[in-house]
C-alpha cells in the first residue's frame, strides 16, 4: 500500500496524472479481493495487480480512457462464462473496480495519506460513489478524523471503521477500506528466518519491527522494507518497545534461554499472536520452565508453537511463508474477512 501511495505522488509532482483502479467489491472465485489495487500510468505501465489475465488487461484500457476524459468510473467485470459481462474468464465470480485518475489536485490527499502511512495510527480510504462513478476521496485516522470528504453520515463511519474492505450500497454508495494499522510484527530474532520472514511481512502490508541483541544482525540494510531494526537485550526488551494488544510477537532468538527470556514478557502483555519457533521438544522444555517460574497452563495456550501453518515447511524461506500465511489468516478473521478462497 505505502509504495502504491509513494508512486502515485511521485508521478503527480512530475506531472504526470495516474489511474488508481481498486477493487471495492468481489464475490465467488475471483483471484483477487476488495482492496486490490493497480496504477496505471500515462506510459501504460503499471504496478499492483487487481487479479490478471483478461480483467487486467480490460482495467488498462478503461484506465486509458480515464486519463483521457479525468471522469471516474466504476465498471463491474464477470468472471464466469457466458454471463453479464463476461471477459472471457473462467475462473468464477464477480468483481466490481473503481477507476480514480489522481492529479496534482490530490497532493494534498496523497500527503496526508503517506503519513499515516509511515506513521503508527488506524487509518482508513473512503469513496463516495454516485451514479456509476466515484464522485469524491476522503481519509479517516484516528488524529485528524474525516478528511477531504464531509458528508459521511456519523453512524455509517461508526459502523464500517473497525471492518475490512466493504462497499455499502446505496444513493450514494461508500466504500471503507483500512489502509494503515496500529498493530506491528515484532520478530524477536534476526536470523536466518528472521531475514526472510521480515521483507515477507512487509511486502503483506505488516509493520515490521527486528529485535536483535547482536550488532551485526540489527542493521536495517538485513531487513528489507521494516518499519524499525531495533539493537536490543533480549532480558529487557521493555526498555526499547512497548507491545500492545495491536501487535504480534514472532520469537525466534539465537538461543533457548533467549527465547525463554522474550517469552516471559511477551506474556505480560495483551499482544494478540505470541509464536515461538522450536521442535516438540524445546517446546516442552520451554513449557516446563515457564510453568516452574509460576505461569499457568491457561496462560500458555497463549503461545502458538510450533509457529506457522502446516506446510511442511524446513527451509528458512518454507517457515517464513508458513509464519506469514498465519498472521494474514489472522488478521483476514479480525478484519472479518468474507473472501470464501479457492476450493
Amino acid at each position: 500500500m505505502l509504495r502504491i501511495f509513494e508512486t502515485l505522488s511521485a508521478a503527480i509532482q512530475n506531472n504526470q496524472a495516474a489511474v488508481l483502479c481498486t477493487i471495492v467489491t468481489g464475490h465467488g472465485s475471483a483471484p483477487r479481493g476488495a482492496g486490490a489495487k493497480m496504477v496505471v500510468f500515462q506510459d501504460g505501465s503499471t504496478l499492483g495487480t487487481v487479479g490478471g489475465g483478461a480483467v487486467e488487461l480490460h482495467c488498462i484500457e478503461i484506465a486509458k480512457q480515464v486519463l483521457a476524459s479525468g471522469e471516474s468510473v466504476i465498471q463491474p467485470f464477470c468472471l464466469a462464462p457466458n454471463e453479464v459481462n463476461d471477459i472471457g474468464m473462467v475462473c468464477g465470480g464477480n468483481v466490481t473496480i473503481c477507476f480514480r485518475r489522481f492529479d496534482q489536485k490530490d497532493a494534498p490527499f496523497l500527503a496526508r495519506a503517506l503519513a499515516v502511512l509511515r506513521g503508527e495510527e488506524n487509518a482508513w480510504l473512503i469513496f463516495r460513489m454516485k451514479d456509476g462513478t466515484e464522485t469524491e476521496l476522503g481519509l479517516f485516522d484516528e488524529e485528524k478524523g474525516l478528511q477531504f470528504l464531509c458528508d459521511v453520515p456519523d453512524a455509517l463511519l461508526k459502523k464500517n471503521l473497525h471492518a475490512g474492505a466493504e462497499l455499502i450500497s446505496g444513493d450514494p454508495s461508500y466504500y471503507f477500506e483500512p489502509i494503515s494499522t496500529r498493530g506491528k510484527v515484532y520478530i524477536f530474532g534476526g536470523g536466518h528466518v528472521g531475514a526472510a520472514l521480515a521483507p515477507l511481512l512487509s511486502g503483506l502490508g505488516f509493520r515490521v519491527c527486528v529485535y536483535d541483541n547482536r550488532p551485526e544482525f540489527a542493521v536495517p540494510e538485513n531487513f528489507p522494507g521494516a518499519y524499525r531494526v531495533i539493537l536490543g537485550d533480549f532480558n529487557d526488551i521493555f526498555s526499547k518497545v512497548s507491545v500492545t494488544k495491536d501487535d504480534y510477537a514472532v520469537i525466534m532468538t539465537p538461543g533457548h534461554q533467549a527465547d525463554l527470556a522474550v517469552l516471559k514478557q511477551v506474556l505480560q502483555t495483551e499482544a494478540q499472536y505470541i509464536g515461538c519457533i522450536g521442535s516438540k521438544k524445546k517446546i516442552a522444555v520451554t513449557e516446563d520452565a515457564l510453568l516452574q517460574a509460576g505461569y499457568t497452563k491457561e496462560q500458555l495456550t497463549r503461545i502458538v508453537s510450533p509457529i506457522g501453518l502446516s506446510i511442511l515447511a524446513e527451509t528458512p524461506a518454507e517457515i517464513a511463508v508458513s509464519i506469514a500465511g498465519q498472521l494474514i489468516e489472522l488478521r483476514a478473521r479480525q478484519h472479518g474477512s468474507k473472501k470464501e478462497g479457492w476450493k
